[in-house]
Parts: C-alpha cells; structure tokens; sequence
C-alpha cells in the first residue's frame, strides 16, 4: 500500500516560532526587570548578579558563547543560562544567543518552559552550544492503569502500552493498527472489504469454549464499547493506549475484566495557546494476493481429461470445435472465455482521510475538539449502463469535544461528547461473495452479457449471459451490479465527570463521580432488479450473427425495486463513584481506592419477554497497595460483583488478586558499574481470581421458560373427535446451580534495563486455568422426554505461555537517531474437561 500525506504541521510550525519569539520578548523584558532590582545581593528574580563577587576571580575569568535551540534546531529566545550553585545568569537574545564570563571549574545550567534542563562543564571550552530537549510527557512517566494511574515503576501487574504514534498508519480500522504492537495480544484479519476489515483480537489466547464472550473488554474514557466503536476510534485522538491482561490488573473491572481489557484514554486540552492539528491523508490500497486460476483453454481440456478418466466412454465436456473457435477468439459471446476475476474487480482503488483538531485553554478551562472524515472505497468495478454505484463506499464521520472545567480549586467537571456516523453502500452479497463467486463459475458456459442482437436492439436493460432453463447458473457479474445496499450505523456518547480534592481533610484524599450514556441505532435497505437473462439460439458462421433467447421473460425487471433491511436501537447507561487516597509517608508509599459501579443496557430489538427488560449489573472494587522506599511493592485488588443471570445463591462473587514486586536496581549495594550497565532490574509477580457472567445467551439460568402451547396436545371424545388441548413446552429448563466461570490466573515478569535505559527487556510468562465452564450436557438420554438439552459448568480449561519485549533507542545526534521495538508471544490452549456424547 502507497500513501502520500500533506499535514499542517508546517503552518503550526510558522504559528508557534511567532508566539515563541514573543513570549521570548516578554520573558526578557520581566528577566531584565529581575536583574535589575538587585539590593544587596538579594533579588525577588531568579537571576541575579552577585555583587560579592573577589576581583582574584575575575581576573580568571573569560566570556563563553553559544546558541541554544530545540531539538529541531530552531532558536530558543528566552532561555536561561546560570552558573550553577550561583544566582549569576543571563538569557538568551531573539536569535538564542548568549554570553556570559565564568570560571573554567564552574558549570553552566541551561533551562527553558517545557524542556529538560542541561548542565555542562565549561572546562576551556569558549563556546557552548545545547540543544534542549523536550520533557518526558507525564503519561511516559506514568502507566495507565484500571481508573487511575500508577508510576511505572510500582506498577507490579502486566500491562503493556502502545506508542500512540504507531497507530498512524494508512489504515481507517484502528484494529488493523494495533496488531502485532502489544505483546500477548494475538490478532488476525479474515477480509480487507471495507465495513469487514475488523480484526479478530484475543488477549493471551483463548481459555474457555463456552458460548460466551471471548475478547476483551474495550474502554474508552472508562466507556464500555464495543469492537466496532474501538475500530471507528480515529488515531489523532488517543493519548494512550493500554492492554491490562492478568488477574491484578484486571481485577477492579470484576466480571467483566476475564478476557483482558483495552484501556483507552482521549486527549483533553492543555493550558497554553491554541493548536491547530490538520491530517489529510490519500492511500492506494490493493488485493495482497490473488489466486492463480487456469485460463479457459486449460480449463475446457482439464474438464475433458477428468471426464475421460472416469471411463474411456464417458463423452467429452467440451468439444474439439469449441475448444478450436475459443482459441481463435472466432466470436467471445459464442465462444466466450470469460476472466471473471479482471471483469467484477479493479488493480487497485483510493481512499480518503481528514482529521482536524483544537485544543488549548487557559487555567480555568481547556478544550480538545476534533472532527474527522474517512472514506474508504472498494475495488468492484461499475456498469456505466447502470444510474447507480454497486462499489463499496463506506464514509465514517467522526465528531469528538473533550472540556475540562476547574469549577474550584479542589473540583474538576469534565464534559465529553462524541458521535460516530457510517454510512455503507455495496453490493447486495458483499464484496467478499463476488470474489468467492468469480472462483465457482465456468469461463466458457456463457459470457458476462451480450451485445444485443436485431430482436433486442431496443432493450433498456442489460443482457446478461446465462444457460439452462430460466437461466439457473450464477452469473458473478449479474450478481454483483444488479443493485446495492445501503447501511446507517450511528453511535452517541455524552460522558459528565466530577473530580474532587479532599485534601482538605486529609492530605491525598480524592473523590470521583462519572456518568456516561450511549446510544447505539442502525438500519439497512436495498434497491434491486431481477437481471434479465440470455443464451445463444442460433448462429451463422458465415455472417458471425447470432441471435439470443430470453430464459426469464417472466421474472426479469429493468427498474429499482426497494425492501427494508433490519433495524435495531439500543441504549447503556453506566455510573462509577471513586474514593481514593494515595501519600507518602517517609519511605512508605500508600494508596487505597473503592469503586462503586453501575450498568443498565436496554435494546429495542429483544425478541422474546427476558431480554425485553433492562440487563443490569452492581459491582465493588478495590485497590490497595504499598511500597517502601521505592524498593518494594505491594498489590491487593478485589472486584465484588452481582450478576442478574444467577441464582441468589450464586449472584455474587468476591474475586481478589495479590501482586508482589521488587525493584533490585534501586538497593544500596546496586551502583558504579553495574548500575551504568543494569540500570533497571525488576522482578513482579501476581496472582488472582477473575470471574465471568458472559457465558451465554440465556437470561436467567435459574429460571425454566415455559411456552404455552407448542407442546403435545390431546382430545376429547370417546372417538378422539371433540375439542383439541395443545400441552405446554418447555424451551430451557432451570438449574440454580449454575453460577460464575471462574478463572485463576497467576503472572511472573522481569524488567530488565541496559546501559542507562537504551535497551529495554521485559520478559513474562503466565498461565490460567478456568472452571465451571457453561457446556450443554451431552450425555443426558433421550429416554428422559425433555425438550430441551439442560446446561451446566462442567468445563474445563488451561491456558500457558510467555511474552517477549525488546525496547531499543540510541540517540547520536540532535537529527539522527534510532529506535527498534519488537514483541513475541506464546500461547497455548488445552481443554481439561469437556463432555462428550458416549
């Protein structure tokens, strides 16, 4: 796939030089203010000269120059450059130029808003030149974790974080970009169709065979979503991303955490000016690979030799005479040697990607708005005959606004919105069903149409080619543009957030409270005709004209027709309310944090009495942990859950998790050398239960469905002739036992750093094991008369494996630089204890 890309980044460049140049104005003026009230060797400014200073000292003094610039080379007018361990300073001009006298032995500290600060030995040298570096973003020095952050390195849980910037690939499905980045996330793709692309993803393989949910949980913003609103999620717009895969650090998302979860967090605003992103984006995509099919010469012969094969006697396929007239290309709608392949589908196709967003603020509110617009097209070729398009056009809208209030100095509101709209038209069958189809149909049986004879020289409609009576034989190309459908999918989300601080009362203490809707509706429809078809009825040689019989004189229509799809509409609603504490104490580290949450999901399309009413579900979690001297580290997670689909019993499910770890490097007798070499060595360890409710489709297990009628009946009457009585039946039958699927899952990991973190390892190795797996018995006798199959948790599975991470990045120059990520994941999958019929 080829793409080329024109962004604004340039433009906001040119924006950002002229605010920089006049911040840097102001800077100096309020610097030289600083300076300049200098009493007494005492200033209110950060840089001042001292008036104490020995004339011995000066006269050993010179004067260093340089130029201090950002990484890009750009001027930094407006940097600071003291003498380190002094008030002595001076700052940089509006070209980033400075001087200023010091010692040899003295060192120069050089700072600037929003980048690292640099020291450098002056030594002889009598220029300095520095390029600044950015500071680390504070989601680089910290890991997102079930509602909340963690610094990295008390992090004792396996989570693994994706760099937001490799997700910005050519590519309108977010799941085609994530696979293969995030080690223990296995993922496959079964079709490039546009509005089909999604991929298939599992975190750490599969360990259960019920009928139930297999993937992960997918949040966004602390959002339940499902994988086709991950898949809609444009990249611009994620400030991390994040898979959280054994029991401790999926516990707090309780049974709705068993297969992992995918936690996603949006970009908010910042303080500062405002930013202005633009990404357009035009790709070329194509079939990665195309199946070799046999050319209607070798086919016809092919056919003959099988048919010859069977019996010496069998008569031939296709006879000598057509083979010969096929070959001399004698007239391709009597002899036709149809390439359906080439006919139905293009080389190659383009597609179409904008993205915009605003983002900035001031200290009282900040806002991060973005719109996007995709377009992705198929590579099905159009009949101009036809007033219509039956080429896959899928357009994906896409509005987002994130704002965050300070409504206090201790409370925090956050407001987000956002709305997704497709819209899909294709073919009727699917572009996958015509590739498929162009595999089944013979190339020589008849051609994809005719150019009408003198007997149909004023049809209005196509003549399609086709044989047998009523033309029974699929003919690809009719299949394919005989009409389209059409598909609107549109998602609305509206999430309100309040933060508090309660330090207050004692320092560290927090509370949170969220709320968020979402509306999910969707319809299709399609317009059609019935292709009329044909078949040679005769032909002359001599004048090569044939003429054409119509098989479907009856069935055949030359206009539109229109029949509704299906339609459905849904609605979540979901509320958490956090309470939180996290202080340090000397050398001990402590945090602590109940959830309280909150789940209703209501469809309009149930379909049967149970799942008419609303799914609803409670849960409590918590997370405690501690850690001294940032050395050693402890994790105690719990989810305490409530399932509608259980008997009370059984609805109610404690699920802790336990996590240890030790950070070897940060010990005493961890320095010199070995330290310069190993800068990181860590060892973690976790272990836990995570329950799951979403072992199938049925609502309530400890409940029997009976229908009234539709069972055996009787009648009355000594003769069987009175009134009839129709019994009742019975669809599902109640089983009070039936309760949690329940996973143990246990996680052990390295984190190894080398030589001052260039080169980092992260090597893990895990397993699980479920039980009470949902099956539907299959050992249950005929001769019992039930009406249906009774289910259980009898199942049984076991799933191992390791992870692999390897973290690469060597920085040679202010412009040359290189880094190499790499990731490898086993899994391996074994049913323990699955029934079987004897």
């Amino acid at each position: 796939m080829n793409k080329y890309s024109i962004d604004g980044n340039e433009i906001v460049n040119n924006i950002k030089q002229v605010l920089r140049s006049a911040a840097a104005t102001l800077v100096m003026l309020f610097s030289a203010i600083a300076i300049s009230h200098a009493v007494n060797g005492y200033s209110s400014g950060k840089w001042i000269e001292e008036a104490r200073e020995a004339e011995d000292i000066y006269q050993q003094q010179r004067r260093v120059r340089g130029v201090v610039a950002d990484k890009e080379g750009e001027a930094l007018p407006g940097a600071t450059v003291v003498v380190d361990g002094t008030t002595r300073g001076v700052i940089t001009d509006i070209d980033g130029a400075y001087s200023i006298d010091v010692n040899p032995s003295d060192k120069l500290v050089f700072s600037f808003v929003g980048m690292e600060n640099q020291t450098i030995e002056v030594g002889t040298s009598t220029t300095i030149n520095v390029t600044m570096q950015d500071k680390i973003d504070e989601l680089e020095e910290v890991t997102i974790v079930a509602f909340g952050k963690q610094k990295k390195e008390s992090v004792i849980s396996s989570i693994s974080t994706v760099n937001t910037a490799d997700l910005k690939i050519p590519s309108s499905n977010l799941s085609t970009a994530f696979a293969g980045k995030i080690a223990g996330m296995i993922s496959y793709q079964t079709s490039g169709e546009p509005g089909q692309d999604d991929a298939n993803y599992f975190v750490r393989g599969i360990t259960t065979f019920g009928t139930g949910k297999v993937d992960p949980l997918i949040l966004i913003d602390n959002m339940e979503v499902n994988s086709s609103d991950l898949n809609r999620l444009n990249p611009d717009d994620i400030q991390s991303f994040s898979v959280l895969k054994d029991a401790t650090a999926t516990a707090l998302y309780g049974a709705r955490g068993a297969n992992g979860v995918i936690l996603i967090t949006t970009k908010e605003g910042k303080e500062g000016k405002v930013r202005v992103s633009l990404r357009v984006e035009n790709s070329f995509s194509q079939p990665t690979t195309e199946i070799e099919m046999a050319d209607p010469i070798t086919y016809m012969r092919m056919s003959n030799e099988a048919s010859q094969s069977r019996g010496s006697l069998n008569p031939l396929v296709y006879s000598n005479e057509k083979i010969d007239n096929t070959i001399k290309n004698t007239n391709p709608y009597v002899y036709p040697a149809v390439d359906w392949r080439s006919l139905t589908i293009k080389d190659y196709t383009m597609n179409q990607r904008f993205n915009l967003n605003i983002s900035g603020g001031g200290n009282i509110s900040r806002y991060y708005i973005a719109g996007s617009f995709t377009q992705d097209n198929g590579i099905l070729k159009v009949d101009k005959r036809n007033n219509f398009n039956n080429n896959i056009n899928l357009k994906k809208y896409s509005i987002r606004s994130n704002i965050n209030i300070n409504l206090t100095k201790t409370t925090e509101a956050v407001v987000r919105v956002h709305g997704a709209f497709d819209d899909y038209i294709g073919p009727i069958s699917g572009g996958s069903t015509v590739y498929s189809q162009n595999l089944k149909v013979s190339p020589v049986r008849f051609p994809a149409y005719y150019e009408p004879d003198e007997t149909y020289a004023l049809s209005q409609h196509i003549l399609f080619g086709n044989a047998g009576e009523g033309g029974e034989y699929l003919n690809p190309y009719a299949e394919m543009i005989k009409g389209y459908k059409e598909t609107r999918n549109t998602v609305m989300m509206a999430q309100g957030e309040l933060k508090q601080d309660l330090s207050m009362i004692t320092p560290g203490l927090a509370a949170r409270i969220l709320a968020n809707a979402t509306s999910y509706s969707y319809f299709d429809l399609q317009r059609s005709y019935n292709p009329y078809y044909y078949n040679i009825a005769s032909y002359d040689r001599a004048t090569n004209k044939y003429s054409l019989v119509e098989l479907n004189p009856l069935s055949g229509t030359e206009y539109l027709g229109y029949s509704e799809g299906g339609k459905s509409v849904s609605r979540q609603f979901y509320s958490e309310m956090s309470l939180s504490y996290d202080r340090i104490f000397d050398r001990h580290g402590v945090s602590g944090m109940l959830i309280f949450l909150t789940r209703e999901e209501l469809t309009g399309n149930a379909g049967n009495l149970s799942n008419s009413l609303p799914h609803r579900n409670l849960g409590l979690s918590g997370r405690f942990t501690y850690n001294y001297d940032s050395r050693y580290f402890s994790e105690f997670n719990f989810g305490y859950n409530g399932s509608e689909k259980f008997d009370k019993n059984h609805r109610w499910g404690f699920f802790p998790s336990l996590g240890l770890g030790w950070i070897i490097s940060n010990e005493n007798f961890w320095g010199g050398d070995i330290l310069d070499n190993i800068s990181l060595l860590k060892l973690r360890g976790t272990y836990g239960l995570v329950g799951n409710d979403a072992i199938g489709a049925e609502r309530f297990f400890y409940l029997s469905r009976v229908n009234i009628g539709g069972g055996e009946g009787y009648s009355l009457g000594y003769d069987f002739s009175g009134k009839s009585r129709t019994g009742v039946s019975i669809s599902h039958y109640s089983n009070p036992a039936i309760g949690w699927e329940v996973s143990s899952k246990a996680n052990l990991a390295m984190e190894l750093g080398l030589f001052k973190d260039k080169f980092n390892i992260i090597a893990e190795v895990f397993k699980e094991r479920r039980t009470n797996i949902l099956q539907t018995r299959a050992d249950i006798p005929t001769t019992m008369g039930l009406w249906s199959t009774p289910q259980a948790n009898i199942g049984e599975a076991s799933g191992r494996g390791f992870e692999l991470e390897l973290d690469y990045k060597q920085s040679f120059s202010n412009d040359f630089w290189v880094t190499a990520r790499g990731n490898f994941t086993y899994a391996r999958s074994l049913f323990e204890k699955y029934e079987e019929p004897d």
